[in-house]
């Protein structure tokens, strides 16, 4: 999962911070009966994060909404949110939370969270590869991004 963040403060901790769903895109990539792997990303999505970089931690919260799933096949799409996969009349959003931490110079390293997907609430934590804050060059205020994967069995949601 790759996302931008955007402050509307200086950086002071804590600092809490709006997720960009215009450069927040959650993918996934999922093995097909071990002959292939499926890839996409869900394109619509809210939430938020705040960090205390000086205390070293933090908290990260976001909404998926299911039905915005796109593998770039139109019939795929239709499958994934129909009722053989996510049924997504019936759990229309998946949401995920948690702590940010392994502070290393200023910088989460980790997502320990719980990941609610199909009614059904499981522990999955992220690996944070890059994690960076600049200051927005038009907008005059502090810019974070992430790029963090993570990895579950999709029976433990009830998936198949």
């Amino acid at each position: 999962m790759a996302f931008a963040i955007a402050s509307g403060t200086a950086m002071a901790a804590p600092v809490s911070y709006t997720i960009d769903p215009t450069h927040t895109y959650p993918s996934f990539e999922a093995d097909h009966m071990g002959v292939s792997f499926w890839r996409g990303k869900m394109n619509k999505n809210a939430g938020s994060v705040v960090l205390d970089k000086a205390a070293g931690s933090g908290k990260v919260e976001i909404e998926i909404d299911l039905a915005s799933i796109d593998f770039g096949l139109p019939a795929m799409n239709a499958w994934a949110t129909g009722k053989d996969f996510f049924d997504v009349e019936k759990s229309p959003r998946a949401s995920y939370k948690g702590s940010l931490d392994k502070f290393v110079d200023g910088s989460p390293t980790q997502v320990t969270g719980t990941l609610t997907l199909n009614g059904q609430t499981q522990p999955v934590n992220l690996t944070i590869h890059r994690f960076k804050c600049i200051p927005h060059p038009m907008h005059k205020r502090e810019l974070c991004g992430a790029d963090a994967s993570g990895s579950f069995k999709r029976d433990a949601f009830g998936l198949t």
